[in-house]
């Protein structure tokens, strides 16, 4: 049976876009013919006009903190629910009336009036779904979570953002640093336990299109204690604290170990692959090996972004100095030298099941590692942004895979398990609303009680304030269209 995803927008004659779309892959007709019949069908002045909110972020960060922390310890604290359900921590009041924090956020409590909350996120996955909630893909299982290459997956946002930055000009055009960079390591690349995660890549775009990871030069300065049943192992953690010589560099590869003649050989080499490569990768944009030679050859500007040690002591301060927090900096250097989309990742570190996901020792990390690193990171972003006239046109996504069980078990040092029904993601920046909370959930934050978000309504909002239409067509792995978030709606109630 032919599927073909999309709103049902309805054209002036009376035909939906989708029953067009439809129509058309039946007969046969290429994607551009059909767009061609769409605008004819649509006279100039019935044509969609964009809000003031349309293309207001030049740019995005996003900082996924995998694992997901809890809604009840962010900023839905329930300070009358039952004890085995609110927890040791308390709330503290914050400067966005209405919304206290948890207590061991005090930095984040004073910007929280740049923020808008929302606490109604919700979906029927409690996995750790990262390419759920980075990608437009429908439907996952853990299957697809344990398996990067599954090829049901969608595009990482990140990557079709450099997909339709690239479509959108000509190579001779390309901007001096890349437009999808991914800190502060390789996903999913150090911990041991596991197989490699899902989450960040290009799906059906191509290579071409996958993240420019960094990788972190540094020392820990901090010991934590972390649980796998049933093994309990002591980890040098550099999110819990990191030597101030530390730095980033993409691809692995410090300044000092790139050379004139390294770089002179490997474009040589891009010469000589240019027939396997056109064999390899037939996309109308997208050049894996030039791509590469234009970071190799032109990324003195990247090089500097990403070396944290060039920012001013005061400000290195602000962010604190965890791994996360030094990971915001890079990425706050990222996108003011001009990168559209740069990821943070609060990752797994040493034993699988880390980050965010605290089944067991949940009250220790939330004190000694997670809480006091996302504080001064997070909120040093922001008020950085606030401080420089960047945050207006820099939007900032603090998302999950989900949230976090209501009720505490008896797991040692307490835990929380996964939890998709009711969760909260923080939003900031480029467009959204100043202050502003959306949504509400149950007396114990277990269930969505009002304004329920679905995590394709985010996309489709980061879309809309990045410039693009979420309707706008990518062709998938059978040549298909399909819109960029297949029914997600912007929301317009986080916008300014």
């Amino acid at each position: 049976m032919l599927r073909v995803l999309g709103n049902r927008k309805t054209l002036c004659n009376g035909v939906t876009r989708r029953d067009l779309l439809t129509a058309g892959a039946a007969l046969g007709l290429s994607l551009p013919a059909v767009l061609r019949h769409e605008a004819a069908a649509r006279p100039n002045d019935a044509k969609p006009k964009p809000d003031a909110s349309f293309g207001r972020a030049k740019s995005c960060i996003l900082l996924f903190l995998y694992g997901s922390p809890s809604q009840l310890e962010l900023a839905d604290m329930k300070p009358n629910a039952p004890v085995e359900v609110r927890g040791e921590l308390k709330g503290i009041g914050s400067t966005l009336p209405g919304c206290d924090v948890c207590e061991l956020l005090p930095h984040t409590s004073r910007v929280m009036h740049n923020v808008t909350v929302v606490r109604s996120v919700t979906h029927k996955y409690p996995i750790h779904g990262v390419a759920y909630a980075t990608t437009s893909v429908e439907n996952i299982d853990v299957a697809m979570e344990l398996s990067p290459n599954d090829a049901r997956h969608w595009p990482f946002i990140g990557s079709v953002v450099s997909h339709l930055e690239q479509r959108a000009r000509p190579a001779s055009a390309r901007k001096p640093v890349p437009d999808n960079v991914a800190l502060p390591f390789p996903f999913s690349s150090r911990r041991t336990g596991e197989v490699q995660r899902a989450g960040p890549y290009p799906a059906f775009l191509g290579r071409q299109f996958s993240p420019h990871f960094t990788n972190f030069h540094g020392t820990a300065t901090a010991k934590i204690t972390k649980t796998l049943s049933p093994n309990t192992v002591e980890f040098d953690e550099p999110y819990a604290g990191i030597a101030p010589d530390a730095y980033f560099s993409l691809g692995g590869e410090g300044a000092a170990d790139i050379t004139l003649d390294r770089v002179t050989g490997r474009k040589s080499l891009l010469d000589q692959m240019e027939a396997a490569r056109r064999l390899r990768d037939r996309t109308e944009t997208g050049d894996p090996f030039r791509e590469l030679a234009y970071t190799l050859i032109g990324s003195e500007k990247v090089r500097q972004a990403l070396d944290v040690r060039r920012e001013a002591a005061k400000t290195r301060d602000s962010y604190g100095h965890m791994l996360f927090g030094q990971s915001c900096l890079a990425a706050r250097r990222l996108v003011e030298a001009g990168s559209k989309f740069v990821t943070v990742f609060w990752d797994e570190f040493g034993l699988a099941g880390s980050g965010w996901d605290t089944h067991w020792e949940h009250y220790p990390r939330m004190r000694n590692e997670l809480m006091p690193g996302f504080d001064r990171g997070f909120s040093g972003l922001i008020a950085d942004l606030d401080q420089r006239g960047m945050l207006d046109e820099t939007l900032v996504m603090v998302l999950s895979e989900h949230g976090r069980t209501p009720k505490i078990s008896a797991a040692r040092g307490g835990g929380r398990d996964h939890w998709a029904q009711a969760y909260s993601v923080l939003l900031a920046g480029g467009g959204i609303a100043r202050g502003r909370v959306v949504g509400k959930t149950d007396s114990i934050g277990g269930t969505v009680a009002d304004r329920p978000v679905s995590p394709k309504d985010l996309l489709a909002t980061a879309y809309h304030l990045l410039g693009y239409d979420p309707e706008t067509m990518l062709t998938d792995r059978a040549g298909r269209p399909v819109p960029l978030v297949p029914g997600g709606q912007v929301l317009r109630d986080v916008l300014a």
